[in-house]
């Protein structure tokens, strides 16, 4: 009995540092941005007025904010069928290549964009799209199409989108990498089976991989899906939320009201709704998720 609670005494030795830790750095500061959303905060002269829910009533007619929002939801669906779908369609693809050197070499090649920093690849694509010097419009005048030459980062109809592709060309090999992991521990006696069966490679995917999947399916959507609503340093390199907020999304936002317009607590009302946004997502996803759970 002693020695029961003397393993359960220092076990929580272990934690409540982490416990601590967490609850500074991540719970206080929640708390503490939650109370700043109720105030008119003048950042730069300290100046502070207790405004209530004031500034919550102005999101719901700040047209700024309900266009960031939408990009923010272009961004997640656009990201779910790319580095969800489309990274296991191509994990599998690569999994099914028979030499193992291919393989790597496949790996490697995907990989490697995601090890360009996201300022990095903003810049690089900044320069791709630049209407005058950039490589995208003087090969599309080369291939006999000079008409779809365009400022793609100046126009509001072609700017997120413009955005939006380079973020899935970085973020592309990483979810491809991990979807390869997840058909690696699928048995090679299951994939055997189906052959043996008459199945071909599209069933195969289709009613062995994508079921036997399916969790690193779910977190992977967590994963993307939150990360859509977190973007920033892709949308400030780029076009810094312009051409006339069209590519704004809640992160620049939030830093253009906080820091630029000088109103720090609009900023955390909108920071609260991101939060709340992203944990709701990620709670009916993991529910989802354990409900798909797969075991062998």
């Amino acid at each position: 009995m002693r020695a029961t609670l003397l393993r359960r005494t220092l076990g929580l030795a272990w934690v409540v540092p982490a416990l601590v830790l967490v609850g500074v750095f991540v719970y206080l500061p929640l708390v503490q941005n939650l109370q700043f959303s109720t105030l008119k905060w003048d950042i730069y002269s300290g100046r502070q007025e207790y405004v209530g829910l004031d500034n919550y009533a102005r999101l719901l007619d700040d047209p700024v904010f309900w266009s960031s929002l939408g990009n923010n939801v272009l961004y997640a669906v656009v990201s779910i069928v790319f580095q969800v779908f489309g990274a296991l369609l191509l994990a599998a693809l690569i999994e099914s290549v028979r030499s193992q050197r291919w393989q790597r070499a496949l790996r490697a090649i995907y990989f490697v964009p995601c090890a360009i920093s996201m300022t990095v690849a903003g810049l690089l694509f900044y320069f791709i799209y630049e209407p005058n010097l950039g490589p995208l419009n003087h090969a599309l005048k080369a291939v006999g199409l000079p008409e779809l030459a365009q400022a793609w980062l100046g126009q509001e109809s072609t700017a997120m989108a413009a955005i939006i592709a380079m973020s899935q060309w970085q973020g592309f090999g990483y979810s491809t990498l991990l979807f390869a992991v997840a058909i690696q521990r699928i048995p090679s006696q299951i994939y055997g089976a189906a052959a043996i069966d008459g199945v071909g490679p599209v069933g195969r995917f289709v009613h062995v991989t994508l079921p036997l999947v399916r969790e690193m399916t779910g977190i992977m959507t967590i994963l993307t899906v939150s990360g859509a609503f977190q973007v920033f340093n892709e949308v400030m390199v780029m076009t810094a939320g312009g051409p006339n907020n069209s590519t704004q999304v809640l992160g620049t936002w939030l830093y253009r009201s906080g820091f630029v317009r000088n109103n720090f607590g609009y900023a955390a009302a909108i920071a609260t709704v991101l939060f709340v946004i992203t944990l709701g997502i990620a709670i009916a996803q993991l529910r989802a998720s354990r409900r798909r759970r797969v075991e062998w």
